[in-house]
């Protein structure tokens, strides 16, 4: 029987220069599955929690080496001569020697860095795609793309209040289709930022972050890039990331960049309003993530006719979701596994959306790497919808490179 045999762990970067954690698994065939896992910049107040050194003199206090000695010292005898392919009797291994409800103990980018590699070990014993070994003959959706082209909020250093202005191919029947739309939108932006005089340097997530003056502002210029680009708004639509609770102090939402504080209800009217001039087909956390009646009231207004996103409402948590489902809250989820700490307990929730008729998008952080292994998971549970950013930086494409190329191994097999 192939059990495990090695755990290797190192510090690597992410995206955005800061240490991260880089595992090995090595099966006792020879076979090794690798995994690094994100960081993200806005974090949801419940996520599970990634361990930092917190030494000052050591990158800022942002590195790693207290996560990666757990995984040398506590992980690493504890999954020694396991079966790999239990892969929830491995996880949940980690989670009791944890021992804390936020992983807060070993890290939670101990644990995901682990269980990640367990799996694509195990995909390459059985010399099978990634996506395949994770949702076996049924894993045959190639998600549509919500490319991040404008950025604001945590990720940019500019005046828009909300963090992601998005687009969508909703018409589109493929991924190389979706991607080429999308790019060329990306460009004819470009385009005119460079014409208005805006500056063209990207965001954390590889969209452009100039200094505009209001949401409005921003969506104007994303419509035109549509037209430009030869498109309607029938064919490409509209997705933002407000995140609102970023946005939230002392009971009100506070949108710095056109001067405005708004209570709940003022907001839903807000964004109510936006829908209704733009053709936005998804909000992701347009409210803060405990403003529960609140994110009630939004999806009575707006939930038959937009997509309502929780993402730190609902932080991958299968509980939170199970609460957000029984509560009617939202109608998708956002599933980060790095908000959650295994592979087993995304499924999990990934389950839970499915079964209960909620919208699933696969999301990236702003801290990536060049591990896909976002892209395989969207493909492997036939989410439908995928969040990784922009065409701007290789570890966004890197992404969307493994998409096409499991579009073209589908194409082959079906």
């Amino acid at each position: 029987m192939t059990v495990i045999k090695e755990i290797i762990a190192r510090q690597v970067l992410d995206s955005r220069g800061i240490p991260t954690i880089e595992t090995e698994v090595i099966l006792s065939s020879g076979k090794k599955g690798r995994a690094i896992v994100p960081s993200g910049a806005s974090t949801g107040k419940f996520e599970a929690i990634e361990l930092r050194d917190n030494i000052k003199t050591d990158f800022n206090g942002k590195s790693v080496h207290k996560a990666i000695s757990n995984i040398e010292k506590i992980i690493k005898p504890a999954l020694i001569g396991q079966n790999p392919f239990n892969q929830k009797s491995i996880d949940i291994i980690m989670i009791e020697k944890d021992g804390t409800e936020t992983k807060s103990k070993l890290g939670a980018n101990a644990i995901l860095s682990v269980s990640l590699a367990n799996a694509r070990a195990c995909a390459k014993e059985l010399n099978l795609p990634l996506y395949k070994y994770i949702g076996g003959i049924f894993a045959t959706t190639l998600p549509i793309p919500m490319m991040n082209i404008l950025n604001g909020g945590a990720h940019a250093n500019n005046k828009l209040d909300f963090q992601e202005f998005m687009i969508q191919p909703v018409l589109s029947c493929d991924i190389n289709e979706s991607i080429k739309m999308c790019a060329e939108v990306f460009y004819e932006l470009k385009k005119i930022l460079n014409k208005e005089g805006f500056s063209t340097a990207v965001g954390d997530e590889g969209g452009f972050a100039p200094n505009l003056p209001c949401t409005r502002g921003a969506l104007e210029i994303i419509v035109q890039s549509i037209k430009n680009a030869g498109y309607n708004t029938n064919e490409i639509k509209i997705c933002l990331d407000v995140a609102a609770s970023e946005l939230y102090k002392n009971g009100k939402y506070i949108l710095k960049g056109e001067e405005k504080e708004l209570s709940t209800n003022e907001m839903i009217n807000y964004l109510e309003n936006l829908t209704i001039n733009y053709p936005i087909i998804s909000i992701e956390d347009g409210l803060n993530e405990e403003d529960y009646y609140g994110w009630q009231d939004l999806t009575k207004r707006l939930g038959c006719k937009c997509q309502l996103v929780g993402d730190d409402l609902f932080v991958t948590s299968y509980r939170k979701l199970e609460n957000g489902i029984k509560e009617k809250m939202a109608n998708a989820i956002l599933i980060k596994p790095n908000q959650t700490g295994t592979l087993s307990e995304t499924m999990n929730t990934i389950l839970l959306a499915q079964k209960n008729n909620y919208k699933t998008i696969i999301s990236h952080r702003s801290g990536e790497t060049e591990d896909t292994f976002i892209a395989d998971l969207a493909v492997g549970v036939n989410a439908g919808q995928i969040k990784t950013g922009s065409v701007s930086r290789s570890e966004r494409n890197a992404k969307y490179n493994q998409l096409i190329r499991i579009e073209e191994e589908l194409t082959k097999n079906y």
